[in-house]
């Protein structure tokens, strides 16, 4: 199984970069699947930074994804979307994206079943360390949540929460189907070397 390296793009945690160079940095460096995320640009603004790095990533072959916004996924021809529990119903957002790719947010084994139960095609489980990129009411889930997940749900789950190159391999003997970052490519001197040294060893790794 190809495991995935996701790099969630993030403007709020540094400020030396577009969401745009950003996603150009992490392709640079290896990552097949770039995800946008920010809480507070207007729409149209996403709308027209999404465009430009949905072409990228159409020309690049890597898979792009919109967070929370079903609009703004649709609108620039992303390839998906990834939700979280206070957003748009999956159930509703499979009506407007149809084939597209919808992913889903779960905390617990409880919300990572009720996630493929509705239709997720894959679950971003976390986080798994601490964390600072966004602030967190409950404790890190763990290798030993995330196992637990892996366990008893059949669509591909992504790993997420205070990865980096120091713990990346606890995660990855895990078995897990991928693996999302923001602050290690996205706060590092340098995103696309960061990318790179996680995209190499997630393809070097082996259970």
């Amino acid at each position: 199984m190809r495991r995935r390296l996701c790099v969630i793009t993030d403007t709020t945690i540094q400020s030396r970069y577009s969401h745009y160079i950003l996603a150009r940095m992490a392709i640079d460096g290896g990552a097949d699947m770039v995800q946008f995320r920010d809480k507070n640009m207007s729409t149209a603004e996403m709308v027209k930074i999404c465009n430009q790095i949905s072409d990228l990533c159409k020309k690049k072959n890597v898979m792009f994804i919109v967070n929370d916004r079903v609009d703004v996924a649709f609108l620039s021809d992303a390839d998906g979307v990834h939700l979280g529990k206070d957003d748009v119903p999956l159930k509703e957002a499979r009506k407007l994206l149809k084939d597209k790719i919808i992913g889903a947010t779960a905390h617990s084994l409880f919300e990572a079943k009720e996630a493929e139960r509705n239709g997720a095609d894959y679950i971003g489980f976390g986080h798994i360390f601490t964390t600072w990129t966004k602030l967190k009411k409950d404790d890190p889930k763990g290798i030993k949540g995330l196992k637990k997940v892996l366990s008893k749900v059949k669509i591909p789950v992504f790993a997420i929460g205070g990865i980096n190159l120091e713990n990346i391999d606890s995660v990855l003997e895990t078995g897990v189907h991928g693996v999302a970052v923001v602050s290690a490519v996205c706060n590092s001197r340098d995103p696309a070397k960061a990318a790179s040294k996680l995209s190499e060893r997630i393809s070097n790794f082996s259970l």
